[in-house]
């Protein structure tokens, strides 16, 4: 019951003629309305039209997580329209009828409305920096979806989707929209069963969903452009996510063979910004319906999208390091969900995420049958670390014989790729006689050695006094890398007569010829050899890969022993793979059999049975150990939600680069960790976000991090 003049309708109702309730409701009528117009600094005319407008301001603080209302002023109602950039006054008073202050802040209109549930007096906008719309609607809704899975701001998740501008990019126009390519052929995908059944659903404008395993071979960046090229044949668009450039350079190179010059454009950072801009804008308008591209591509505005797909999701590049950190994997899965598009998750090798896309039933497999693995894969024959080498060559090498002969062998036919693990990795605890990790009894996190010796689980800081071993019974820990521990000088010296390349972080080769040479690389730079590829490859110091204090030690060990084999020649032309590791362990045993899809769906069980992510949700709740306490006592967490710690965070090394996540200099931060059942994500996710909402808006201690299911988890 509203009120006006101190009488109610009601009462006007009760005792007025019907001519003097018509007057009355009209009156209160243009009341409501007369409030409802914004009132703007000095009177200044405004739109005619929609004179309100939501804008989305470039502020990625949790608390300001929301839209907020400006007038559109007259002269800016032509260009003021959804997804353009503008500049307005944020954090302005109200002062004797008017807006005073604020400072001046980048944002994006996000809808224009006819008033304003705000009773205040709206400031106007500053400034419509360009009328180019690059915040469509579409990716307006990928945004907030992502923002919400990951806790985190709209803002944030805006700046990592839309480039910074480049005016002189926008001053060009792009090129028209060329006719569709027509169907490629099937190519080198009639080597898997549903291969071809796979381009024909996506030819027809259907959303086929598939996890593919490739075969060893340098032949997935074609196959990544045939199914791009078959999308595109189908009158829809295409987008290829990859780890790095030099995986997109070969994906870009093979599609623009199958379909010809500007049908897609490449989106990495060596384009430098303002051509990467100007490639992106190409997108944005239509002009370009297919793209390829490293992470941040994941968000490209492709229209009427037909096929995502990504290559190697257990690649760490494709989890963004910026807030809230996001995956490509799990971005790209909204994007197929939400635009009914195809999707593709392939690889060498096999993650536990890929297969409980499969065993749920949201994605089906696309594999090769056996006699198709057998002959593209190369021998692997394993060598135990306490193997020794028997002949002087062989031990001037630090080489077990069998290795020893493996290279030299393979000398006489091409070169060989030595994979030498990057420095740093520290090995986790595990049982010295059966090599099982050291877990912790109460949440099966993993165990690590305190001061004195003790033990402590890393997850929920449970002690261990009384260690045995689950599987053995053994009540002894080993930490260290046994076996021989190699160096590329020392190789140069036992083969002196043989060239030796270099691949790694500093310097990472594309590819290296086909004549004999020793090429030492660390994972993931391994250059592609010409000439058919590697004679053979040696695969030194498996422990350090697997006794990395990670829950996917094991997964990332095959995945990086895959990646280095699959170099490696078949069978039949003589391609052999040694491995120096525990030749029992289930990581080597997949990789010998060359099976990265059983490995991951008996990681995927074990998970379920432990409650291990992806099986489980889990959160990172990082910062001072008094925040970390008291967001968590506040959060509304979801029923049966389990805190693990807090446990403290190791203080970085005082040379070591910051990184994301890296406690402030000085400071000592504690870690917990939230696990929820399946299905509780999204309200693991509102939860802790409203609770750092909450505090940020009291101003209540420091600020605290939280990460949504971390893929670092030790």
């Amino acid at each position: 019951m509203s009120r006006e003049n101190g009488r109610s309708e009601v009462g006007v109702e009760a005792s007025g003629t019907g001519e003097q309730l018509a007057l009355i409701r009209e009156a209160v009528r243009e009341k409501k309305a007369d409030r409802a117009k914004p009132r703007t600094w000095r009177g200044a005319e405004l739109a005619a039209e929609l004179p309100v407008a939501r804008v989305l301001v470039d502020k990625g603080l949790v608390h300001l997580d929301r839209y907020f209302d400006y007038a559109v002023p007259a002269a800016m109602d032509a260009e003021a329209q959804p997804g353009v950039r503008v500049r307005v006054r944020f954090g302005a008073g109200e002062k004797g009828g008017r807006r005073e202050g604020g400072k001046l802040v980048s944002g994006f209109i996000v809808e224009r409305v006819a008033e304003s549930e705000y009773r205040g007096v709206l400031a106007p906008l500053a400034q419509v920096l360009s009328p180019e719309r690059v915040l469509s609607p579409e990716l307006l809704g990928l945004c907030r979806a992502v923002a919400d899975r990951y806790a985190g701001t709209l803002a944030d998740v805006v700046q990592l989707a839309v480039p910074p501008r480049r005016a002189r990019a926008e001053a060009k126009p792009s090129p028209p929209l060329l006719a569709p390519n027509p169907p490629p052929e099937v190519g080198s995908w009639a080597r898997y069963g549903a291969g071809a059944g796979f381009l024909s659903a996506l030819t027809r404008g259907d959303a086929p969903r598939a996890v593919w395993t490739a075969l060893p071979g340098a032949t997935w960046p074609q196959e990544l452009a045939r199914a791009a090229a078959a999308a595109l044949a189908g009158g829809r668009g295409a987008l290829v996510v990859v780890p790095d450039g030099r995986a997109a350079a070969r994906v870009d190179e093979a599609l623009g063979e199958l379909i010809g010059e500007d049908r897609h454009v490449l989106l990495t950072a060596d384009a430098g910004p303002e051509e990467r801009y100007r490639r992106w804008l190409a997108v944005s308008r239509g002009s370009v319906r297919a793209v390829i591209g490293t992470r941040a591509a994941m968000f490209a505005p492709v229209a009427d999208l037909g096929l995502v797909a990504l290559w190697d999701d257990g690649d760490s590049s494709h989890s963004d390091p910026h807030a809230p950190q996001p995956h490509a994997r799990e971005v790209l899965i909204q994007r197929s969900v939400n635009e009914r598009a195809g999707f593709l998750l392939g690889g060498l090798s096999c993650t536990v995420e890929a297969a409980q896309l499969v065993e749920t039933g949201w994605a089906r497999p696309l594999t090769a049958e056996r006699e198709q693995v057998r002959a593209a894969a190369p021998l692997v024959r394993t060598i135990g670390e306490g193997d020794e080498a028997r002949d002087a060559a062989a031990r001037a090498a630090r080489l077990p014989s069998m290795a020893w002969q493996v290279v030299r062998d393979g000398l006489t036919r091409g070169p060989v790729l030595v994979q030498v693990p990057r420095r740093g990795y520290a090995p986790r605890l595990a049982c010295e006689r059966c090599r099982t990790p050291a877990r912790c009894r109460a949440c099966a996190g993993p165990l690590e050695a305190q001061e004195a010796g003790a033990l402590a689980c890393a997850w929920c800081g449970r002690a261990e006094p009384d260690w045995h071993c689950a599987e053995c019974g053994g009540a002894r820990l080993r930490a260290q890398i046994v076996g021989a521990r190699r160096t590329a000088e020392e190789l140069g010296r036992a083969f002196p007569a043989v060239p030796v390349r270099t691949s790694g972080r500093d310097h990472v080769l594309t590819t290296v010829p086909g004549a004999p040479a020793l090429v030492v690389s660390t994972p993931g730079a391994e250059p592609v050899a010409e000439g058919g590829g590697y004679a053979a490859a040696l695969l030194l110091d498996g422990w350090a890969l697997l006794g990395r204090p990670d829950l996917r030690a094991g997964e990332e060990a095959l995945r990086r022993w895959l990646g280095a084999a699959a170099l490696v020649r078949g069978q039949a032309a003589g391609g052999t793979v040694a491995v120096i590791a525990e030749p029992t362990l289930r990581p080597v045993q997949a990789l010998v059999r060359w099976d990265p899809v059983g490995h991951a769906v008996r990681e995927l069980a074990e998970r379920a049975e432990l409650g291990f992510p992806p099986v489980s949700r889990m959160a990172s709740v990082a910062g001072r150990g008094e925040d970390v306490a008291e967001l968590l006592r506040t959060a509304e967490l979801p029923p049966g939600a389990e805190v693990l710690g807090p446990v403290p965070l190791p203080v970085p090394d005082a040379g070591r680069p910051r990184r994301p996540g890296d406690p402030p200099p000085g400071e000592e931060w504690e870690r917990a960790l939230v696990r929820v059942r399946p299905g509780q994500g999204a309200a693991l996710a509102a939860a802790l976000k409203a609770a750092r909402a909450a505090r940020l808006v009291k101003r209540e201690g420091e600020a605290v991090r939280v990460r949504i299911d971390p893929p670092d988890l030790g």
